[in-house]
């Protein structure tokens, strides 16, 4: 596991990440959410990172509270993703431990995170497979699979 301390955010993200625009409607989010089989998308305006929204977040569009006890379907789904998105993502850089991507998901119970430059430019999506993934490899590194004997 010791190699696995050693290993990066850089050399271990999705370089090809499916962004929207803040403009994206829930309606359209929702056709995406199912071709796409994401959990959530980043959100990006100029190539910044402006926030990330979630399948939770276009679920809560339809939720009952006080204020709102029969939410309109059609409403709902021509509300904008910068209406709903979290403003304040977790995001890590390339030079990131993948340790430290680690304690981040697990802290704030998140599947993926955004990777981002100095100038918050999105370049990447690290997801917990891809952790999961580069903890295997480096596993059978340090501990190759023993091969039973056979007779000859």
């Amino acid at each position: 596991m010791y190699e696995f301390l050693q290993e990066r955010v850089e050399t271990n993200m999705t370089r090809n990440v499916r962004s929207v625009p803040p403009e994206t409607t829930v309606g359209d989010l929702y056709r995406l959410f199912a071709v796409d089989d994401f959990d959530a998308y980043p959100v990006v305006r100029d190539d910044a990172l402006v926030g990330i929204v979630s399948k939770f977040d276009a679920l809560n569009v339809f939720s009952l509270s006080l204020d709102h006890i029969l939410p309109h379907y059609k409403e709902g789904m021509a509300t904008r993703v910068e209406e709903i998105m979290a403003r304040d993502a977790i995001t890590v850089e390339g030079e990131t431990s993948l340790q430290r991507v680690l304690e981040l998901m697990v802290k704030h119970r998140v599947k993926s995170l955004p990777v981002v430059d100095g100038r918050r430019n999105l370049i990447g999506m690290i997801a917990r497979e891809d952790v999961m993934r580069a903890m295997e490899r480096t596993a059978l590194r340090q501990y190759p699979p023993i091969v039973p004997f056979q007779a000859v």
